[in-house]
């Protein structure tokens, strides 16, 4: 067998750009060599962050020391538990934590940012928002530059410790490089009895961002470019209890729980985003969802949870009594057809939770990486 020392520089780096993340940083660890290859800016790691970690974060009441962060590997689906670096944020912060797109977000008491999984754990405190609020939605998009920017819809904020219902906040959107916020038009009438991200589900498609009521299923986009509002449509397909809306690859996904002639039934559809009219791509097998559940309750239900992102999209239990059980759905990108799987459980032991925040993000590989002295074989080699 050939010495691996004795291989190119440019065949070393390619068989290590094949590695997952979590032996990436193992492997950064190995020598100095291996280490200055794959924290090299230029290392080609993309495949290793085409597929979405799902992030599960457990919040407790009264103490911060029982708060848990978890994060699960599609690529070799693997649970890690997450140190407490990986909450950055103050633990007053934790009522309006948010994740998206390769970031964690807090709105209260003010509004900050910090990479995901970042190792060094950066925060960055922005201006103040223009509107105070609490569990917004928000989503990260990029315009005509390769700076990020942040987009603030709905929330609730609160008036002598009571929640707002008739102010629907404007939308803001975020520009790191001018450290400045502008006010939109707000969220259309409809959405004014819940515009907080517990009764709403957004996605970024094809230059919008779409909103979507859970259990009214009404619908609008905001147009990124022209910063304006369709008009309100309703989008429920027969049957629906609630349901969620992601952007799945080159499409709009709508999922959700229905009732029909055969029972209860997670369903999938793929929504044409120019007529609002669905088609059904897949239902989860009967089986997987009943294993989620251990109950005959009719509202067993309503502790169902869906996040997607890419072309994954994680549905999961976030009630305590059977560990946060969850599973994912894999769409192909070439036939469109769905692979069902359940996801192991998470690692014990796992405390009990009064809140759980869940998301989908694409993690960097350099965000790990980042800081340190090249080749000391720190740590960070086991920060997963």
């Amino acid at each position: 067998m050939t010495n691996f020392s004795s291989l190119s520089g440019d065949l070393t780096e390619h068989i290590l750009s094949l590695l997952p993340i979590p032996t990436l940083i193992r492997a950064s660890a190995v020598c100095k060599h291996w280490n200055s290859i794959i924290s090299s800016p230029t290392f080609p790691s993309e495949q290793t962050q085409t597929r979405p970690w799902f992030f599960l974060y457990g919040l407790h009441n009264t103490s911060s020391k029982n708060h848990q962060s978890f994060a699960f590997d599609p690529l070799t689906n693997l649970w890690f538990r997450l140190p407490s670096s990986s909450f950055p944020f103050p633990s007053s912060a934790s009522s309006s934590f948010l994740g998206s797109h390769g970031f964690l977000f807090t709105t209260a008491p003010t509004f900050c940012f910090s990479p995901i999984l970042h190792r060094l754990s950066y925060v960055f405190n922005t201006s103040s928002l223009n509107y105070s609020r609490v569990n917004p939605l928000l989503g990260v998009f990029y315009a005509n530059s390769n700076a990020p920017r942040f987009i603030v819809v709905g929330g609730v904020r609160f008036i002598g410790n009571l929640v707002d219902i008739e102010d629907r906040l404007a939308v803001e959107i975020y520009d790191p490089q001018l450290n400045s916020w502008e006010i939109c038009p707000p969220l259309p009438d409809d959405f004014r009895s819940g515009n907080s991200s517990l009764s709403l589900s957004s996605a970024l498609f094809g230059g919008k961002f779409y909103v979507l009521g859970i259990y009214s299923c009404f619908i609008s986009s905001f147009d990124l470019e022209k910063r304006v509002w369709t008009s309100v449509q309703t989008l429920r397909p027969p049957g629906v209890i609630f349901s969620f809306l992601f952007s799945c690859q080159d499409r709009l996904v709508l999922a959700g729980i229905c009732n029909s002639s055969h029972g209860p039934s997670f369903n999938l559809w793929r929504i044409d985003e120019r007529t609002m009219e669905f088609s059904e791509i897949a239902i989860m097998p009967q089986d997987l969802l009943y294993s989620l559940f251990d109950s005959d309750e009719d509202d067993k239900f309503a502790s169902l949870k869906c996040v997607g992102l890419g072309d994954l999209i994680y549905v999961f239990n976030e009630e305590y009594h059977k560990g946060y059980p969850a599973c994912v759905c894999e769409i192909s990108s070439e036939s469109g057809k769905c692979k069902w799987r359940k996801l192991p459980p998470l690692p014990i032991p796992v405390n009990k939770f009064h809140k759980v925040i869940s998301f989908c993000s694409p993690v960097s590989l350099h965000n790990i990486l980042q800081g340190g002295e090249e080749g000391t074989g720190e740590v960070r080699a086991m920060y997963l």
